[in-house]
């Protein structure tokens, strides 16, 4: 809690942005909702997925490159403007029952596309207005907060749309902004460190290459897919509720809520994180517990015992969440942060989303038990490959007590 009470801008900040994630999760759901009474086709509910991943992909690093180009305050100002008027966009078409899907699809689009400019540029506020040292509480709160939003906002908007409608739920979400635009006109200008660079394909390749290269932010990229993409479970959850627990909807959802539990108690006694030296080898260490309990739950037959080792996988993944977040910010120069967070956006969207195209696949050839253990498996033996070839990332020291113990 400490960023809270040392700074007023992250305050604003960190409380501003959880209102909005409430209400844009909310939004998520209610055009679910109505893409599904439009048409009755879960097919159609799936396509507003790819109506949002498309162009949160093809313009994810570009808005990186435009955040370190101008300044960021104003440019979040007028993102967050923007998504604002789409939220009320939303609102208005239900309001007057326009049922038109295509609608739907353009304005998902469109909000995702100005969020793959907003997220990045945001999320280099952050070290501008906290010291390094609380770089992981800060990171840690905002799994909190993330936490909370996806367990607590599709239940404000079930209760919301049932009693009122969807056209309210919309609005929740446009008038969320409102706390958004307050916090961030409290900020000073936020230009980039040393004038920035020029908006372009060239910045894009600079950012790009500076990832790759750095012994560091190279290392937590690569783990993070290694977990995303080798072990994502929640494909398999239906499957695993029939076949193996025995147990219908109400199973999927404990199996659900199971990692998001796991994640609010680990965000919530994150406390001595922020501590821990050797940071690259912490994360090391979630990601391989993160794999060992994910491919674990293919070994039980009892419910509770799964809900447990899915509750420990979901606390490591936010504990290698916080250290990913702290390592990239503290390494990256102020003039490059817009890049590179694009980049970890990107890697933070697209790794769970291949993960769960290659569990269902693998489910579909060899059932969701194998799944899930191949997984796991596969998982722990990337994290054990990745620490014997990264000995910087190893040794990593984040609070280093001399001059010949420092960061690579």
């Amino acid at each position: 809690m400490t960023p809270l009470r040392e700074s007023v801008e992250f305050r604003w900040l960190w409380a501003g942005q959880a209102l909005s994630s409430i209400g844009s999760m909310m939004t998520g759901v209610a055009v679910a909702i109505q893409a599904y009474d439009l048409t009755g086709s879960s097919v159609a509910v799936g396509f507003l997925s790819l109506a949002s991943l498309i162009p949160t992909l093809l313009l994810g690093l570009f808005g990186g490159s435009i955040a370190d180009a101008v300044d960021r305050r104003r440019l979040v100002l007028l993102t967050s403007t923007g998504l604002m008027l789409v939220a009320f966009l939303f609102a208005v078409q239900a309001l007057l029952d326009l049922r038109q899907l295509w609608l739907l699809y353009v304005l998902a689009a469109v909000a995702a596309a100005l969020g793959a400019i907003d997220t990045p540029a945001r999320r280099t506020f952050i070290p501008r207005v906290l010291p390094i040292k609380l770089l992981p509480a800060a990171a840690a709160l905002s799994q909190l907060s993330f936490q909370v939003t996806i367990i607590a906002a599709p239940l404000l908007a079930g209760v919301l749309i049932a009693s009122v409608g969807l056209e309210a739920a919309y609005a929740v979400d446009a008038i969320t902004f409102i706390a958004v635009l307050m916090s961030v006109r409290r900020l000073p200008p936020m230009k980039p460190e040393g004038g920035g660079s020029a908006f372009g394909v060239r910045s894009v390749v600079e950012g790009v290459r500076y990832a790759v290269r750095h012994p560091l932010i190279g290392m937590i990229f690569l783990i993070d897919l290694n977990a995303t993409v080798l072990a994502m479970p929640t494909a398999l959850f239906p499957a695993l509720a029939d076949t193996h627990f025995g147990g219908g909807p109400q199973t999927v959802g404990y199996l659900y809520a199971a990692i998001g539990a796991g994640g609010i108690i680990a965000a919530t006694l994150s406390g001595p994180l922020g501590h821990l030296r050797h940071q690259g080898r912490a994360m090391l260490i979630a990601v391989a517990i993160w794999g060992a309990t994910i491919g674990s739950v293919a070994l039980t037959d009892h419910l509770w015992l799964a809900v447990l080792l899915l509750a420990t996988a979901g606390a490591a993944d936010i504990i290698t969440t916080v250290f990913r977040a702290t390592i990239l910010q503290a390494n990256t120069p102020d003039d490059l942060r817009g890049r590179l967070n694009s980049l970890d956006f990107i890697i933070g969207l697209g790794g769970p989303n291949l993960g769960n195209l290659r569990a269902g696949t693998t489910a579909g050839l060899l059932g969701p038990l194998p799944a899930l253990l191949l997984g796991g498996t596969l998982c722990v033996a990337g994290t054990l490959a990745l620490t014997a070839a990264s000995k910087p990332f190893r040794n990593y020291n984040a609070h280093p007590t001399d001059p010949h113990d420092l960061a690579p």
